[in-house]
């Protein structure tokens, strides 16, 4: 793991601040923090970002057989993760938190329930099917890995003069 900060924090604390803290970054964007906290979300994510980028297309192909109500077999082509990537997913599901799909506005619930039936993890499939081919393409293009966010600072935090910033994925 990358040094991080001790942000006046036991270890415990502190890894469930940073991690909760990575989590809603790749969830929403961007997210408003303080200046030391987000140097910390920034290691973090990005070395997860980059394990994501290395396995994301580890794929493997498998064919099974499916019996249906009435007894008839059929075989279905079904694409599971390569070893890479599930040790990958393994790892980010063992530090991030699993964050729910939330029902859009006006949204009827049968339509919902289609959309999201076969999506266990959100997080995890936003990170494998959005952001890993996005800075990965990234990456192919400029020729160098690693600068997925970036902190911009806001100023002085009334109250406790704390420099807040706001960290995003780029």
């Amino acid at each position: 793991m990358p040094k991080i900060k001790k942000l006046n924090m036991s270890h415990k604390d502190r890894m469930a601040v940073i991690y909760n803290q990575v989590t809603q970054l790749f969830w929403l964007g961007k997210i408003e923090t303080t200046a030391a906290r987000a140097e910390s979300v920034q290691s973090v994510a990005e070395k997860f970002l980059t394990l994501a980028i290395k396995s994301y297309q580890d794929t493997v192909k498998v064919t099974k057989e499916v019996t249906d109500s009435k007894g008839v077999k059929s075989s279905v082509e079904v694409v599971n993760d390569g070893i890479n990537k599930l040790n990958v997913r393994r790892e980010l599901m063992a530090h991030l938190y699993d964050i729910q799909e939330q029902r859009l506005p006006k949204e009827p619930k049968k339509d919902f329930i289609a959309r999201t039936k076969d999506i266990k993890n959100p997080l995890l499939e936003k990170i494998f099917n959005v952001y890993a081919p996005k800075y990965a393409q990234r990456t192919e293009v400029s020729g160098q890995g690693g600068g997925y966010t970036r902190i911009i600072k806001l100023g002085a935090r009334r109250g406790d003069s704390a420099e807040m910033v706001i960290i995003e994925l780029v």
